[in-house]
């Protein structure tokens, strides 16, 4: 589903680095996705996931592209429905979140999750959700604060792994 362009932040440019837009993901993003993850994969900072599910979850992710169409960064966004009859979305799940580290400092994050909270918000979600091993100190700025994992979408909460210690996050929209 396209996106309407005033919810993608302009392309950035920082003295010295080359420009960079962000844009939803396609499919066959799929490769430069599970490439630029597998970093975080092996450092234990996310989970690790397949070229074909990268393909198949692609209309969730929103994608920070280097004017030469490297992938510099990643966010996926998925939408929970809540119990009601209306299946009306009611929160969703940032994950994935992942920054190139020659790109790490220099806003590419910070870009990427404004536009995944302006899509969340096209979206009519009440709150988002996100689980990090790390300080967490990006989406702390952004308005998310510490979060019991039983308020986040139950079957999110419940595949979280206790062992690897990670902490919950949320924002009210």
């Amino acid at each position: 589903m396209p996106r309407p362009a005033a919810l993608l932040p302009r392309a950035l440019h920082s003295p010295g680095l080359p420009t960079f837009s962000v844009r939803p993901a396609r499919p066959d993003d799929a490769a430069g996705l599970a490439a630029l993850s597998r970093p975080f994969v092996r450092s234990g900072a996310l989970r690790e996931r397949t070229q074909d599910q990268y393909a198949s979850r692609a209309r969730d992710f929103l994608v920070a592209e280097a004017a030469d169409g490297t992938l510099e960064g990643c966010l996926g966004l998925s939408v929970h429905h809540a119990d009601t009859p209306s299946g009306r979305p009611a929160t969703g799940v940032l994950y994935s979140f992942c920054v190139a580290g020659h790109r790490q400092g220099c806003g590419v994050g910070a870009r990427l999750l404004h536009a995944a909270l302006a899509r969340a918000r096209s979206q009519s979600l009440r709150a988002l959700f996100t689980a990090t091993t790390g300080s967490g100190r990006l989406f702390l700025r952004h308005g998310f604060a510490p979060a019991c994992p039983s308020a986040a979408p139950a079957a999110w909460a419940q595949s979280l792994d206790p062992r690897r210690n990670a902490r919950v996050l949320a924002c009210a929209l």
